[in-house]
């Protein structure tokens, strides 16, 4: 039975507003001026007039879009001097107000593109138009289904979008930078408190999130307020990442941990106290109904998450079909690769489980060492792997550490893209909780955040200055398919390279990695099309805080296992055309240097790269 509107999901604006990490997205006015709903009509009005030449038009609207979202300019040090100063002193607003500002942008932006004839241009201008033309029109269209977003949750709601802003973005390489950092912090409590507003008004109207995520983003946020403030991760990362400023001296970073604790007491903490009293007033009204099915519209809002995130047309029974037929034949090589070291009984799951506890490591503070330093092993030995099958590799480092402690519970690995001037690493953050601690599929999870994943796709585009600045960003948000698509076909590259010669435990956990995507597919539609209930998905073999992510992110989870079959696709495609004349470098090389693009994109540029290395 269909429900009228009564909870929600997801992030997507919310989420370009909050974010500017690799798979996650961003988005955007003033110069000298805040980023708030009382800004000038100069400041809020898109622009009308289009350059003459199409590259300047891509420089001018980018400007003008990172201008409406500090977040972003931040993340990517996109501007310099004295307007990138006044930006890191502000946090892009999460109201509602502000999420329909960006899309009468968007708007003003494709109909300016829409005046260029591309006839007239090179491949390279029409690749970054249809880029731009892609992406401009997914924010377009999500203005008709802002009320099924969640300004509160525990995956990438401002409750934690909020706090990595400060602790893994914001730079602190200056007394200057830790001044505007301070800025900021005062900021905090202004944003959540619009998220807690706006959290108020949907579920004034009925939006209600599932009774299993208010619980479980209301325990999190109690762990984030439950230290001392001076121990809370928005105090001792601007003490802890100050360390290395030689203008400050001990006492003066004595100074700054102080001033930081007593924002987060006086300021923060409050804040974040009132949006758990509003989460726990929605509980009695709320259920468990776990999926968009039960959202009057939801049908709709599903099919166009899925269109975002996949880029192509399939439906979600097709999608469920498609992971039913991955899970069956990649379960095939485990049980064979199982019965070769031993592990005959029981399911492939039963199996799985058996060798991530046999390889696990202590829950304890030296067991989380290890797991780190190992992480560092893998990744140094990746780099060195990576250089026989891409002769183009990026320059910026990429740096593991792990999540604050408050966001083990819930977070997922994750890489962050350094900034355009390479002040800042590429970070691969990693949650320590109990059930991560193993080594089991550790090696191809460095692999899929970092090198070749993530890391060298991210960084390369970062670092591309051919490309237009919106796409070295990914202004207008990211594109799943692509990204975490690469960042899968990396983990399944790695394996046919042979870089898990004579450890069969280290392949096994690469195909359950890989696994674990394709029941993704199944779990994610069965969610929301098929009205599976949370139990239902996590006795499929998902775990919890995983289930918990794909319903207050719809459709994201799809998008991994369609990219890499769709690259995986491709190659091939080129391998058999072009024989002799294959090279897995030039295949690599065309895959990245276009930046994160549709499938469709892609698919028509490897077709373009097929064609002339067969003239050769």
């Amino acid at each position: 039975m269909k429900h009228t509107l009564r909870r929600v999901i997801p992030v997507s604006l919310l989420a370009l507003l909050l974010a500017c990490s690799p798979a996650s997205e961003p988005a955007p006015p003033s110069t000298t001026l805040p980023a708030t709903d009382t800004q000038p009509a100069s400041a809020q009005t898109p622009t009308t007039e289009a350059p003459a030449a199409i590259e300047d038009f891509f420089a001018q609207f980018t400007d003008q879009w990172v201008r409406a979202n500090p977040n972003l300019a931040i993340s990517t040090g996109y501007f310099d001097g004295d307007e990138q100063n006044q930006l890191e002193q502000q946090i892009t607003p999460l109201t509602l107000a502000q999420e329909q500002r960006i899309i009468a942008l968007a708007r003003d932006g494709l109909a300016q593109l829409d005046r260029y004839d591309l006839d007239q241009e090179s491949d390279a201008v029409r690749i970054s138009a249809d880029v731009m033309r892609w992406s401009l029109q997914r924010v377009i269209d999500s203005e008709a289904f802002l009320a099924y977003e969640f300004p509160l949750q525990q995956m990438n709601g401002a409750n934690v979008g909020l706090v990595n802003q400060l602790t893994v973005v914001h730079p602190l390489r200056s007394a200057n930078d830790a001044e505007n950092y301070l800025t900021r912090l005062q900021l905090l409590d202004d944003r959540m408190r619009e998220a807690t507003a706006e959290a108020a008004r949907r579920a004034a109207t009925g939006i209600i999130p599932p009774t299993f995520i208010l619980q479980t983003t209301v325990e999190q946020m109690d762990r984030f307020i439950s230290n001392s403030p001076r121990d809370n991760p928005l105090a001792t990362t601007l003490f802890s990442k100050t360390g290395s400023v030689e203008e400050l001296t001990e006492d003066q970073r004595v100074q700054l941990l102080e001033r930081a604790a007593m924002i987060v007491e006086e300021e923060v903490y409050p804040a974040w106290r009132d949006a758990i009293g509003e989460l726990q007033a929605q509980l009695p009204s709320s259920t468990n109904d776990a999926g968009l099915w039960a959202i009057e519209g939801g049908d709709a809002y599903y099919a166009t998450q899925l269109k975002r995130f996949t880029t192509t047309d399939l439906t979600a029974d097709e999608i469920h079909q498609i992971g039913l037929r991955e899970v069956a034949r990649i379960e095939t090589q485990m049980d064979a690769l199982m019965r070769q070291i031993g592990l005959n009984e029981g399911t492939v799951e039963e199996r799985a489980t058996t060798l991530q506890q046999r390889l696990a490591y202590p829950n304890t503070d030296q067991g989380r060492a290890a797991l780190m330093d190992d992480i560092e092993i893998y990744l140094r030995d990746a780099e060195s792997r990576a250089e026989s099958l891409f002769d183009n590799r990026p320059t910026t480092p990429v740096i593991a550490q792990p999540y604050p402690e408050f966001r083990w519970a819930n977070a997922a690995a994750s890489y962050t893209s350094p900034p355009l001037d390479g002040s800042r690493p590429g970070i691969f953050q990693m949650p320590l909780r109990e059930d991560r601690l193993s080594n089991f599929t550790l090696r191809t999870l460095v692999y899929h955040e970092t090198v070749p994943g993530h890391h060298f796709q991210i960084a390369l585009i970062t670092e591309n200055d051919e490309l237009p600045r919106f796409m070295q960003i990914r202004a207008f948000g990211g594109i799943s398919a692509s990204s975490e698509g690469w960042a899968l076909y990396a983990e399944r590259l790695a394996a046919e390279e042979g870089w898990y010669e004579d450890d069969i435990e280290g392949l096994l956990g690469q195909l359950d990695s890989e696994l674990f995507r394709a029941r993704r597919l199944v779990v994610d539609t069965g969610l929301h099309a098929k009205q599976w209930t949370r139990q239902q998905a996590i006795d499929y073999g998902i775990p919890p805080s995983e289930v918990d992510r794909y319903v207050v992110y719809p459709g994201q989870a799809t998008s991994y296992m369609i990219g890499q079959l769709r690259i995986i696709e491709l190659r091939e495609r080129a391998r058999e055309t072009l024989g002799d004349r294959f090279s897995m470098q030039d295949f690599h090389n065309v895959v990245l240097n276009l930046g994160v693009v549709p499938l469709t994109v892609l698919e028509r540029e490897v077709d373009a790269y097929i064609a002339a290395a067969s003239e050769v």
